[in-house]
């Protein structure tokens, strides 16, 4: 889908490094952002921001949002000078923001009332898969809606999964991401437990990474310094994707949980602990920083 004219809503740590790899790809993109200091880091990325959402996104061939929250969501697509009031039907929506799934679907069919073809594409990656353009979207909607998105998917990501109809990208992403708290949990704590016993580091990952404990939090994101070198604990723990959005991530998981009748009492706990963990450090570090709040505290 190269030359295609492409608004950007939302150019923070993870919507910027994608809306370059769309200039990449020799698209035109027009980038929007409500934070100052968001628009003026686009702007020195050489990208074109305009003034307004609707003015962004008023010649768009496709709309790409990749916002904070279900509200802000819902609010760029049906609010007053939205999206759904200011593109051409014509234009297909890309919602790539991780949001509830009852909000995802009742933006879904505002936007099928108003014509639009749309998916909902959450990403796993962070910001270092953003910025190689290596993200995995995990995207709900039609087939067809697919397929006209699938060219620009592949612009800032290598893996496209459809997980099925309106809302189930979001159901992946957080279902993905409470596999992901939990896990990151049990190799800080197991590392822990392995220092107090004599064991090294590497020793430890050296035997798990091998064996029954490998997972991709030990395996590629070790939350200890050494054994990955890419991993954010060989620098201070800077993210990669920061502890906030894991607890945002956990807690939408457990609202699903709680919608869906469902108990998951180690999603329960891993939410806990890093809502803990956010409280005492401020949630701007990587989520694989809790090993030193576990640390402290355990």
């Amino acid at each position: 889908m190269g030359g295609s004219r492409i608004a950007f809503l939302g150019l923070g740590n993870m919507g910027l490094p994608m809306a370059r790899n769309l200039v990449a790809a020799e698209n035109s993109v027009v980038g929007y952002d409500v934070g100052e200091a968001a628009q003026a880091a686009a702007v020195a990325a050489g990208l074109e921001v305009a003034a307004t959402a609707a003015e962004a996104v008023a010649k768009a061939d496709a709309v790409v949002t990749m916002l904070p929250a279900g509200d802000a969501v819902s609010q760029a697509y049906c609010g007053e000078g939205g999206v759904l009031a200011s593109a051409s039907p014509a234009a297909l929506l890309i919602d790539s923001s991780t949001i509830d799934v009852a909000t995802s679907r009742q933006v879904h069919a505002a936007a099928a009332a108003a014509g639009f073809a749309m998916v909902d594409a959450p990403v796993s990656g962070g910001v270092a898969a953003a910025a190689a353009g290596t993200l995995t979207f995990m995207v709900g909607g039609e087939t067809a809606a697919l397929q006209r998105a699938e060219p620009l998917l592949h612009a800032m990501g290598m893996t496209v999964v459809h997980a099925g109809p309106a809302g189930n990208g979001q159901a992946a992403k957080i279902c993905n991401n409470l596999m992901l708290g939990i896990q990151m949990v049990s190799v800080c704590e197991a590392f822990l437990l392995a220092r107090r016993l004599g064991l090294e580091d590497q020793a430890l990952f050296d035997i798990a990474s091998k064996a029954s404990g490998q997972c991709w939090s030990l395996t590629s994101y070790c939350p200890v310094p050494g054994p990955v070198p890419g991993s954010p604990a060989n620098r201070d723990y800077r993210p990669g994707f920061a502890a906030a959005m894991m607890l945002k991530d956990l807690r939408l998981s457990q609202g699903a949980a709680a919608e869906a009748g469902l108990a998951t009492p180690l999603g329960a706990h891993a939410a806990a602990l890093y809502e803990a963990y956010c409280t005492a450090d401020g949630g701007a570090a990587d989520f694989s920083g809790i090993i030193r709040w576990l640390d402290r505290n355990t």
